[in-house]
């Protein structure tokens, strides 16, 4: 149960004002949001279940080293904080792609998604996560927090018309990040 609370927590913030918020509220645009988030969910699904087996793997193979996977983690999360202060855009192209998708609504943002994730700050921050926490737990957590997230990028978009306070945003999710990361590099560096 932690694994998933921790999990659904760290992926519902390392979404905030990723692109893949954007992309969900240019896909509810055209689609119906139902629709979207099934795409969304079944990508999500599938990306994570292959983030937590190579996070698994790692944990498992490196299980004699859990404070120096700790201190990874935490350096890892500490890196997260900096790419979500970074930003994430969608460019125009990527854009311009979600509007002019043809065929069903749940393949096209499902193929969009899972090819959008490949390598995102949310699998790996999933990967991370996974290496110290169990793997069901922390698949089905990271797929919800996800999920959620980017649900509440189209039901604020639709309201507010894409008016987000992204730096807020921002702002706060690289701080839970650097908590995040600062409270697993004191933990690890406690097991050396």
């Amino acid at each position: 149960m932690y694994a998933f609370l921790l999990s659904t927590a760290v992926i519902f913030i390392a979404e905030l004002g990723d692109k893949s918020q954007l992309m969900a509220m240019t896909f509810a645009a055209r689609y119906r949001a139902r629709d979207v988030l099934i795409g969304i969910t079944v990508a999500t699904a599938l990306v994570h279940l292959a983030s937590v087996g190579i996070g698994y793997w790692v944990g498992d193979t490196f299980a004699d080293h859990q404070g120096a996977i700790s201190v990874v983690a935490g350096v890892a999360f500490l890196g997260f904080a900096l790419w979500t202060l970074r930003g994430d855009e969608l460019t125009e192209e990527e854009a311009d792609k979600a509007r002019r998708s043809t065929g069903m609504a749940i393949v096209a943002v499902g193929v969009a998604f899972f090819l959008a994730e490949l390598g995102d700050k949310t699998m790996l921050a999933t990967i991370t996560l996974a290496t110290q926490e169990g793997w069901l737990g922390t698949w089905i957590g990271s797929t919800v927090g996800m999920v959620a997230a980017d649900a509440l990028a189209i039901g604020v978009g639709a309201v507010l018309g894409r008016k987000l306070p992204e730096r807020t945003i921002r702002y706060g999710a690289a701080a839970l990040f650097a908590l995040f990361g600062l409270l697993l590099v004191l933990d690890g560096a406690g097991a050396l």
